[in-house]
């Protein structure tokens, strides 16, 4: 039986929605995506857990329903959105990653139309580029940079404005 794909729109980043992401477990190898618990990251105020960060580059994004399917952030950078996203572990591998980033990617362009739009992907990561692939991303440049387990190869993928086949 062929998988539905969702349909996904874009709302500021509640409080319970940081929470819920926060509860995300992801399998390995893609375990290193798990944020802290949610009290850590207000205490803290990292990330979508200070009021002020959430506000200016969070969203949730969420399915046709109103259900929580993932985060978007639009990180503050002049002349590109640099897009950081998430899709509930449970969505993963389901048929709607496309879809989803190319919601993302409306926001993004609806927020900034000028800007270029990129973001980064850890080069091992295949089933994340296939899915930004298709949603009209080409890799631009490879390079090394520190992630919280040490260094890792990112590629840093740029979007064309065009959707390449089977997307």
């Amino acid at each position: 039986m062929p998988i539905k794909t969702k349909s996904f729109r874009l709302v500021p980043m509640r409080e319970e929605h940081g929470s819920d992401i926060c509860t995300w477990k992801y399998p390995p190898p893609y375990d290193l995506y798990h944020w802290d618990p949610w009290e850590l990251m207000v205490a803290r105020g990292e990330e979508f857990g200070d009021p002020r960060i959430r506000e200016a580059q969070f969203r949730a994004v969420l399915d046709e329903s109103g259900e929580l399917c993932g985060f978007a952030q639009f990180f503050p950078m002049v002349g590109v959105t640099r897009l950081g996203l998430g899709l509930r572990p449970d969505l993963c591998g389901k048929g709607s990653g496309t879809a989803f980033v190319r919601a993302i990617v409306s926001e993004a362009k609806r927020s900034a139309p000028g800007n270029e739009i990129d973001l980064e992907v850890l080069t091992w990561n295949q089933r994340a580029i296939r899915t930004y692939e298709r949603a009209g991303f080409v890799i631009t440049d490879t390079y090394e940079r520190p992630t919280p387990e040490g260094s890792g190869e990112f590629h840093c993928m740029v979007w064309t404005g065009t959707i390449s086949e089977g997307g």
